[in-house]
């Protein structure tokens, strides 16, 4: 079970995330889209597509980089949610499946964008 800090810390991050994104040209459409034990922390519309964006943070020094927390369950789970959205809303945009770091070292975030950052096999 995650802990406060967690809590907070992830909050932030996707706030983070999401105004990065947002200066890229991203509308954000949803946060932490949630249908039964699924859940998106961003959808967003670009000029190219739907992206469906997980947003991982840590607090440096960490014993992993944030990007190895995206396993092969949790982008499962993602695209399964992202199935529902679609059902739910329509659409015949381009999708695309992104993730968003947030490293917290002091008072400093360091954010990297992996677009495409996998492909699922069902979509």
């Amino acid at each position: 079970m995650k802990g406060r800090g967690n809590i907070t810390l992830g909050r932030r991050g996707e706030e983070l995330a999401a105004e990065y994104l947002q200066q890229r040209g991203h509308v954000i459409l949803e946060r932490n889209w949630r249908t039964s034990h699924l859940e998106i922390d961003l959808v967003t519309r670009a000029p190219d597509g739907l992206h469906f964006v997980e947003v991982k943070s840590v607090l440096a020094p960490s014993i992993s980089a944030p990007e190895e927390h995206l396993t092969r369950t949790k982008r499962d789970r993602i695209t399964a949610a992202a199935l529902r959205y679609l059902h739910s809303c329509g659409g015949n945009d381009e999708i695309f499946f992104d993730a968003v770091t947030v490293t917290f070292r002091g008072g400093f975030a360091k954010i990297s964008y992996y677009p495409s950052a996998w492909i699922p096999m069902y979509v």
